[in-house]
């Protein structure tokens, strides 16, 4: 079964099939594609209230499609019943392959239908980077060993490509050696984050490869080491002693990268991000460094778009690694965010393109798109419903909650609980059904406040921190006789 968006022409006649709720939605779906393309289209209605609840055996004995018919699009839930019924899908299959039409199934949500058919969803290849991630354990000798490693675990699988070991500026720690070789023995290249030379030389002879970092208070120590240095400024507007650090470095055959030092709001952070650019021009080829952390973790706002503007500017200046900790519980996910955003900023700057539609994983406060219902389908799905399943809408700044000879709207979910327990209605909430609603529609309060979509029994969007959430609707096809869930109904399939 095909699942693309098809190629339409003014030839074109799309065949939309959907169940009995969906049907005003999907005929203004299917009126703007048909009005994008200048195609003819028709919406089949089958015999079913939900077109989420369609199987391939159902299907097949209500199978009736125009004869003029190019393309017909059925409910994506399809697909996934389609894999679960083996043989069942065979009589299906076989009307399919009978058929002269192209069949596809679109999206789960009808109102994805003209975004869908427009090619607006088309999936980008977002695994080329060229950015390197250095995420920082701050003071690890504070730690134990093993706890030392558990964390870096985990920064590596949310991203990173080179662990650093932050020292206790305070003391030497007299065992860095033992931390940096458990570190290696699980699998990490390292990093060791000291001004101390002798902390240094234990850190590197344990196996460590990079040291953050030298100025002219220890470069000398470098001559011994072996391994690739930081160079930095003894003081961060100080570019006459990074220029004389470098020309140490060169004559002395020490492989190093570069970072001027990004300073924080307050400190002359418009002036720092000009030295990077400066040091750029002066040294068009020098690897570079950018520990931004001074920005993500002095900054009260939420990481992942500083981040993301960090990672572009990186990109833009070829600077081509940054330093990152994740300490401050705004950050805590500073090191996926880098992950993301450096892909997202290779992608914009090798093609010369704005970031824009590839990935909605950093989009986390609010959503790229509301799909509201209009005045029409929502009229229509209310005088719809004959059940006495409670279906839940947040739009329009307003909570709809919709059954059978019931459509109740407000702004307050206390408000509209106690307008049901006024109805009739209210014979039917027990506990658990009052719970239940409770916490739909404190999702659908958070989603009105933020401008997020709530959708009934699924997970608000919070981009790359969504935690799937499983069905709890409780159904019910009588006043008093709670029955097994079952697929949403608002949605095409």
């Amino acid at each position: 079964m095909l699942t693309s968006p098809p190629t339409l022409t003014a030839d074109s006649h799309v065949h939309f099939l959907t169940g009995r709720l969906a049907e005003t939605a999907v005929s203004e779906e299917a009126t703007r594609i048909a009005n994008k393309f200048g195609c003819r289209h028709s919406v089949g209605v089958v015999p079913i209230t939900v077109a989420a609840l369609i199987t391939p055996k159902w299907l097949s004995r209500h199978w009736e499609i125009p004869e003029s018919a190019t393309h017909v699009i059925l409910p994506g839930f399809l697909q996934d019943n389609l894999e679960a019924a083996g043989d069942l899908a065979a009589p299906l299959l076989g009307l399919i392959q009978q058929t002269s039409a192209e069949v596809i199934c679109g999206p789960k949500d009808c109102r994805d239908l003209h975004a869908w058919m427009t090619g607006r969803q088309e999936s980008v290849d977002l695994s080329a980077h060229s950015i390197e991630i250095i995420a920082e354990i701050n003071h690890a000798p504070r730690l134990p060993v093993a706890e030392v490693v558990q964390l870096a675990n985990r920064l590596q699988a949310d991203g990173a490509d080179r662990i650093d070991v932050g020292c206790d500026p305070s003391r030497r720690c007299q065992a860095i050696g033992d931390y940096v070789s458990a570190l290696i023995d699980a699998g990490h290249t390292i990093s060791i984050d000291t001004f101390d030379p002798r902390e240094a030389g234990d850190a590197i002879r344990a196996g460590a490869t990079l040291v953050l970092s030298v100025s002219s208070a220890n470069r000398d120590a470098a001559r011994d080491w072996g391994c690739e240095v930081v160079a930095i400024p003894d003081v961060p507007d100080d570019l006459k002693s990074l220029d004389q650090t470098i020309e140490f470095l060169i004559r002395h055959s020490i492989p190093f990268r570069v970072d001027p030092i990004l300073e924080p709001i307050g400190s002359a952070f418009t002036q720092s991000l000009l030295r990077y650019t400066e040091v750029r021009r002066r040294y068009p080829e020098v690897e570079m460094l950018m520990g931004i952390g001074n920005l993500t973790e002095l900054t009260d706002v939420d990481s992942a778009g500083v981040n993301f503007l960090l990672l572009g500017i990186c990109q833009e200046l070829s600077i081509g690694s940054v330093l990152t900790t994740q300490v401050i519980n705004w950050a805590r996910s500073s090191v996926r965010e880098c992950d993301i955003a450096r892909r997202l900023v290779h992608h914009a700057v090798s093609r010369g393109v704005p970031p824009k539609r590839l990935s909605e994983e950093l989009v986390m406060l609010r959503d790229p798109k509301l799909r509201p219902h209009s005045e029409t389908a929502l009229q229509a799905l209310a005088d719809g419903v004959k059940d006495n399943n409670y279906r839940l809408i947040a739009q329009d700044d307003s909570l709809h909650m919709i059954s059978a000879g019931l459509h109740l709207t407000g702004k307050d979910p206390f408000e509209l609980f106690a307008e049901l327990m006024n109805r009739p209605q209210a014979d039917n909430v027990d506990a658990a059904h009052a719970f239940y609603l409770g916490y739909e529609m404190a999702k659908a309060t958070i989603a009105l406040t933020l401008g997020k979509q709530y959708e009934q029994d699924q997970a608000l969007h919070w981009g790359h921190l969504t935690v799937p959430e499983d069905t709890h609707r409780i159904e019910r096809t009588s006043r008093h006789a709670p029955q097994p869930p079952k697929k949403d109904d608002t949605a095409n399939g």
